[in-house]
């Protein structure tokens, strides 16, 4: 491997020479061959952002040139396209304030900006009013606002939307409900569907609230919180062009000292996010129920056979996407516990386990947004109701009893479900035998069209 030879305050060391990094991400790459698992593309995206808008006020105060902020604005929007993504070696598990992949950023940009003829210093200019202890949780922020707001929202709000559609569809369907596993009174279908349409909207609703505190920054506390070396101003500067490029409402935290030691907006938003993750689970696992079958489950729901469903049992189809749906629920909730525990460690004058905290949550939205959109395009919108099955198990169920009791009382109608139970006969039956009602009667009073 050809190389060559750059350096830090540390000294020389070798790096690849078809490659635009510097020391300090060379000697990341050497020191932390730890799991694999490289910083989100997402985080980098964040930077690149946040990096220009930086570059755009050191402008703004005289601290660069224009050919500088130029020659960084270029290089963050070529990153921001993906055309260097890999330059972008660094793992999760290093530093835990993220300083090596910020200075893997500004190292980056220096080499890409000296190539075109404008000679910058990673800390110097790059990284010029700046610390890592404000930029990566800011680029944090920003990389989890542009998540939710780009990907996770969007996806489930066409999830939502498709069950809108099914509810639509049939809205005179009448069919059993169950609680505890068990026979409960009627409901329509379009009932059910619409308790799962706002199992989504509600956590949309949680994860627009969470953009409001997502959005606020600590850019411009640079090392504890105080500002040092950041121009007065600065950090309103760089949130107003951040709101230029992203359309998102970047606004500075009032309080640095709070900004850069509390991920307390990053456990409420990943909270929505579990939420979301949370219904999901509830909802696919209704629906796997509610399909099974074909012939000794419940029956109630046909949906779509995406690919066999056994290697050994011809003619097998599975649940398969409820099935990743609610994995990709299990993983959003053990993300969740590894975001709150990182976050409860913001000793002193900042947290140190940022790289964390950003993989897991953006994992977590990855999964989602790609879960919503895969349920909904390969099997909520092809939910047909079995009609047949729907009426025959409504017709079937002793809980129609519940609107007898008006008439007859709870432990006479408990009676009656009893004794059809026991006896293996209809509702109907029971009430007759027992006498408390003629047959003219019960048919008046059992209509379930009246119990929803």
């Amino acid at each position: 491997m050809n190389t060559r030879i750059e350096h830090d305050t540390m000294g020389e060391i070798a790096v690849p020479a078809d490659h635009h990094w510097g020391a300090q991400t060379q000697r990341s790459v050497e020191n932390f061959k730890i799991g694999g698992q490289r910083q989100p593309k997402e985080i980098i995206t964040a930077f690149a952002y946040l990096k220009e808008a930086c570059a755009l006020a050191n402008r703004q105060v005289g601290k660069l040139t224009e050919a500088q902020a130029q020659a960084i604005s270029d290089a963050c929007r070529e990153i921001r396209e993906g055309r260097w993504d890999d330059e972008f070696p660094l793992v999760v598990w290093q530093t835990g304030s993220g300083t090596q992949t910020n200075m893997n950023v500004n190292e980056v940009i220096a080499h890409l900006a000296a190539e075109r003829g404008v000679p910058l210093h990673p800390n110097d200019h790059v990284n010029a009013s700046q610390s890592s202890n404000d930029t990566f949780p800011s680029a944090l922020h920003i990389a989890a606002a542009l998540s939710v707001a780009n990907q996770v929202l969007p996806a489930a709000e066409r999830l939502e939307a498709a069950f809108a559609r099914l509810e639509e569809a049939y809205p005179d369907l009448i069919r059993i409900g169950r609680t505890h596993l068990q026979d409960a009174t009627p409901l329509r279908f379009a009932q059910e569907v619409s308790g799962w349409r706002e199992l989504i909207a509600a956590p949309c609703r949680m994860l627009r609230l969470a953009l409001t505190e997502l959005c606020k920054l600590a850019i411009g506390g640079t090392a504890v919180g105080t500002g040092l070396n950041a121009p007065k101003g600065y950090d309103g500067m760089v949130c107003a062009r951040l709101r230029e490029m992203t359309g998102l409402d970047f606004v500075p935290d009032e309080n640095k000292f709070h900004a850069l030691t509390s991920k307390d907006a990053l456990v409420f938003a990943h909270g929505a996010l579990k939420a979301l993750a949370a219904n999901l689970m509830k909802i696919a696992n209704d629906i796997r129920w509610e399909a099974s079958g074909p012939r000794c489950g419940m029956g109630e729901l046909h949906i779509p056979e995406n690919e066999p469903g056994s290697s050994i049992m011809p003619g097998k189809v599975n649940p398969t996407q409820c099935e990743a749906v609610t994995m990709a629920a299990v993983q959003v909730m053990g993300n969740d516990a590894a975001i709150g525990f990182a976050a409860s460690q913001g000793n002193f004058q900042l947290n140190v386990f940022l790289p964390v905290s950003a993989y897991n949550f953006q994992l977590s939205a990855r999964l989602l947004a790609d879960v919503c959109d895969s349920f909904r395009v390969n099997c909520v919108e092809g939910i047909t109701p079995n009609v047949e099955k729907m009426e025959y198990n409504l017709h079937n169920s002793l809980m129609l009893v519940t609107c007898l009791t008006p008439k007859i009382g709870y432990e006479a109608a408990a009676k009656c479900a009893k004794k059809a139970l026991a006896e293996g006969t209809t509702l109907k039956e029971a009430v007759l035998a027992l006498g408390l009602l003629t047959a003219e009667e019960f048919d008046e009073t059992v209509r379930p069209e009246k119990m929803v």
